[in-house]
C-alpha cells in the first residue's frame, strides 16, 4: 500500500503542475487566516455553508498542508484527494448561482482557476509526484 502511494513515474514535467497546484493551494490557504471576513469563514458564511468558523480554518489548513506536500511531491497522491474535494465543492456552491443567473459562458469565465486546480489534482493523483519529488526518492530506496 505504501508503495502504491509513493510509486510515481519519471516524468521531469511534473513538477510544473505540482508547481503550479501547490503554489495556489499554499497561497490561498494562507489568505483564509489572512483575510478571513473575505476568503475565510466570512465568504464560507456569504456562500450558506455550515459552521462557517471551523470549516473557513479546517479547508484552510487541509490547503497549506496539501499544497505543501504536492510542491515537495511528498505523498503526492494522497495530498491530491482533498484538493480535488475542496474544489468540487468550490465549484458547487460558488458556481451554480452563477450559471442560472448569468449563464454558461460566465459560469465557464468565473471558474477558469477551479478548472485548471481541480484537473491539475486529478492529474497529480493519476501520476504521482513525477522525477523531481520526495516521492520518487523514496520509491527508488524502497521506504
Amino acid at each position: 500500500m505504501k508503495n502504491r502511494i509513493v510509486n510515481t513515474d519519471n516524468s521531469k514535467t511534473t513538477i510544473l503542475i505540482r508547481l503550479m497546484v501547490g503554489a495556489v493551494f499554499l497561497s490561498e490557504g494562507i489568505q483564509k487566516f489572512l483575510f478571513t471576513d473575505t476568503l475565510g469563514a466570512g465568504r464560507f458564511e456569504k456562500i450558506g455553508l455550515p459552521s462557517p468558523e471551523f470549516l473557513g480554518s479546517f479547508v484552510g489548513a487541509f490547503e497549506i498542508a496539501c499544497g505543501t506536500l504536492i510542491l515537495l511531491g511528498l505523498l503526492t497522491r494522497l495530498a491530491s484527494i482533498p484538493l480535488i474535494i475542496i474544489m468540487l465543492v468550490a465549484i458547487t456552491t460558488t458556481k451554480s448561482e452563477v450559471l442560472a443567473e448569468k449563464g454558461f459562458w460566465e459560469m465557464m469565465h468565473g471558474s477558469r482557476t477551479d478548472w485548471a486546480m481541480l484537473l491539475g489534482s486529478v492529474f497529480l493523483l493519476i501520476k504521482g509526484g513525477g522525477y523531481w519529488s520526495m516521492d520518487k526518492t523514496f520509491s527508488k530506496n524502497g521506504a
